[in-house]
């Protein structure tokens, strides 16, 4: 039996990862499922695959308290409760919890698992030297299921990091890709991803391309590269994921659907060629209509910001993060237009205030949730 704990598991990353066991339902025990707000949801999903634990991130009403008791699954409110859930060690985490939340429970889970997949890309961008720590200290693997860093992973195996010339990461250019003015956009225009199904506000990131600026920063942690080792290219129909040049002359790149089961799929299964994956087959059209280019920075200000990342992990980038969150939340409640959404992101980030943070190290969890609140609060503050 395969065990297996998922953080966040009502939402579109944890659901794929549970429609993957499902496939292969008797040789997975879930020990632990995870949820925020979807109590509905996670409770469908602990009885189906008969989990005995969740970790619910609000106060329950008594009726809910109820239900979940009759049906023996033991509820605990916060994630200082994985020493009481977890009595050996398991086999494969997923985090799958979005936002700044998910830092703490990935730290706190990684010494009870042998291998954790991260789909949460703010705990590798703002905390990578703690989880690589802890990763070290444990003997725990790891393996990210972003599309473009899997991708990375699989081309680099068995490679050392001296044979690598360069690393590419695809961007679609999202539902602006031919557009030069941002005067007129609406939400509902943001929204529309030409090629992946997200939430509202990795969509809205994908739109300014604020969403690779953060692949790349997660890309060069990673994998310990420096950032001039990792560029860009357009594909509009996101069918190849990451191209590595090697410095021998070969290049490899990774295409598959624009489907996250994919990925998903071989973190858990890795290496195991006894397991197969249903997927469509080679897609000739989309091969032969690759249409690389490089992205206008012009139009794609955003870009510019990866010259201001520091060679060293710092709480610059925490700080980055949480402005563009701030600023994300204010165009999607419609108190800022998307012209300022871009405006304010490149003006606030320049500031000396958040510029001092690219020479001081992130030393613990406390250190990033601090800037992570100071960040937002000036935002808020400034912007009206």
């Amino acid at each position: 039996m395969i065990k297996i704990a998922i953080l966040g598991s009502t939402g579109s990353v944890g659901k794929t990862t549970l429609n993957i066991v499902n496939n292969n339902k008797k040789n997975f025990k879930i020990v632990l499922l995870t949820a925020n707000t979807n109590i509905k949801i996670l409770f469908n999903q602990a009885k189906k695959f008969n989990v005995k634990n969740v970790i619910i991130n609000k106060k329950l009403n008594s009726n809910w308290i109820k239900i979940f008791k009759r049906n023996n699954i033991n509820i605990y409110n916060n994630f200082e409760n994985f020493n009481k859930i977890f009595n050996i060690k398991l086999d494969y985490v997923m985090n799958a919890i979005s936002g700044m939340d998910g830092l703490y429970p990935t730290i706190k889970i990684i010494k009870h698992t042998k291998k954790i997949a991260i789909a949460n890309k703010e705990s590798i961008i703002c905390g990578w030297n703690l989880i690589n720590k802890e990763l070290l200290k444990n003997k725990t693997s790891f393996i990210p299921v972003d599309s473009e860093h899997f991708s990375i992973f699989q081309l680099m195996k068995n490679q050392s990091l001296n044979s690598i010339k360069k690393i590419i990461l695809t961007a679609s250019g999202g539902p602006f890709l031919n557009k030069t003015k941002f005067n007129t956009i609406r939400i509902k225009d943001a929204l529309k991803h030409p090629n992946w199904k997200m939430g509202k506000k990795i969509s809205i990131d994908s739109s300014t391309l604020m969403n690779k600026v953060f692949e790349v920063i997660e890309a060069k942690k990673i994998f310990n590269l420096d950032l001039n080792k990792i560029d860009i290219l357009i594909n509009p129909n996101s069918y190849v994921h990451a191209v590595v040049i090697f410095k021998n002359g070969i290049i490899k790149f990774l295409a598959h659907e624009t489907e996250m089961d994919i990925p998903i799929f071989n973190s858990i299964y890795d290496s195991n060629l006894k397991m197969s994956y249903k997927t469509k087959p080679l897609n000739l059209e989309k091969i032969n209509k690759l249409n690389f280019s490089k992205p206008n920075k012009k139009y794609f200000k955003t870009l510019n910001i990866l010259k201001l990342i520091p060679s060293k992990d710092s709480l610059f980038e925490t700080a980055l993060i949480s402005v563009n969150d701030e600023l994300v939340r204010m165009f999607l409640n419609k108190e800022i237009t998307y012209e300022k959404l871009l405006f304010y992101l490149m003006k606030i980030i320049k500031f000396k205030k958040f510029k001092k943070y690219c020479n001081v190290r992130p030393n613990s969890i406390i250190d990033i949730i601090k800037v992570n609140k100071q960040a937002k609060n000036f935002v808020k503050n400034y912007v009206k």
